[in-house]
Parts: structure tokens; C-alpha cells; sequence
């Protein structure tokens, strides 16, 4: 099993902690899938995940997950979170 990907980034709104594993402009196309969802929200409910794909690859890859404000505590909490839905995901 491949090691989970480092957080990049961590942005607030007023919203949802914005948690980046990688950037956007590395992908052609960046999707929000229902399975992911599903997944992410069974951690942290409200949750979404953001997956991406590079042109000429079949892969797709978390690209970001959101999690919202009034789930997680502060940027550390929404971190942690973000790496179990991620750890989720890759079971």
C-alpha cells in the first residue's frame, strides 16, 4: 500500500478547513466523487474529498479534502481528519 501524501497546505473559509495534499495544476481534471464522499463523511460528517487525474493516467488521486468548520476544532484537528479519510479511502 502506497504511504499516505503529505498535507501542502491548510485553508480556512467560512465554510470548510481546506485540507491541500497536492496542487490543483498538477491535474487536467479534478472531481468530487459520491464513493469519496461517502468514505470521507463516515469519518467526519459533511466531509468531501477532491480527487484529481493527469492526462495519460489512469490513477486518480486525492487532491484536497474538505472539512467542516463545525466538525473539526481548529487547522491541527482538520489535518488529522483529513489524513484518516485519506487512510480510509486507500483500505
Amino acid at each position: 500500500m502506497a504511504q499516505t501524501p503529505s498535507i501542502s497546505d491548510v485553508e480556512t473559509t467560512e465554510d470548510f478547513f481546506h485540507v491541500r495534499y497536492r496542487d490543483p495544476d498538477e491535474f487536467d481534471e479534478i472531481r468530487t466523487p459520491d464513493w469519496a464522499e461517502n468514505a470521507a463523511s463516515s469519518v467526519a460528517d459533511g466531509s468531501e474529498v477532491r480527487t484529481g487525474d493527469r492526462e495519460g493516467d489512469e490513477d486518480w488521486l486525492v487532491q484536497s479534502v474538505l472539512v467542516p468548520v463545525d466538525v473539526a476544532e481548529n487547522e491541527d484537528d482538520a489535518r488529522e481528519l483529513a489524513d484518516e479519510i485519506v487512510a480510509k479511502i486507500r483500505e
